[in-house]
C-alpha cells in the first residue's frame, strides 16, 4: 500500500485499525493510486475498499479534518469489497481522463457516487504502467 502512495505521490495522512487515510494533489492520482492497491492486493486473494473525495480541509494537531474528511469517509463507507469509488465531485474533476464510471447513485448519502468501472482501467495507457 505504501508503495503504491508512493508511486502516485500520495501523503499518508492516518491509519485506524484495518483503515488508510491519504491525500493527494490531484484526484486523478487518487484514483489511480487506489485502483493499483486494490489490484495488487487482489493478487493476493483480498480485497480492499476504497472511497475517494476531494475538498477543502482543515488541519487541526498535525491531523486532516473537515466536512470534505468526513464526505470522503461516507463515501468509503458504501464502498464494496474490491471497489474504487468516487463522489460525484471527484468524477467530475477527471473529467476527460479516459477513467470511467458506473453511477451509482446516492447510496442513502446527499451526494451521487460513482464506481469507477472494472479491471479494463488497469489497463489504459499511463494508469497504472
Amino acid at each position: 500500500m505504501r508503495q503504491q502512495l508512493i508511486r502516485f505521490r500520495g501523503r499518508e495522512v492516518d491509519t485506524a485499525g484495518d483503515g488508510f487515510f491519504a491525500s493527494f494533489d490531484g484526484p486523478a492520482r487518487a484514483i489511480r493510486c487506489a485502483c493499483a492497491i486494490s489490484e495488487s492486493v487482489g493478487e493476493l486473494g483480498l480485497d480492499v475498499r476504497a472511497g475517494l473525495h476531494t475538498g477543502e480541509c482543515e488541519v487541526l494537531d498535525g491531523k486532516v479534518a473537515g466536512i470534505a474528511v468526513h464526505t470522503g469517509a461516507r463515501v468509503a463507507s458504501q464502498a464494496q469489497p474490491g471497489e474504487v469509488l468516487v463522489s460525484s465531485t471527484v468524477k467530475d474533476l477527471v473529467a476527460g481522463s479516459e477513467i470511467r464510471f458506473a453511477d451509482r447513485g446516492t447510496q442513502g448519502h446527499p451526494r451521487r457516487v460513482a464506481a469507477v468501472r472494472g479491471r479494463a482501467l488497469m489497463r489504459l495507457p499511463g494508469v497504472c504502467p
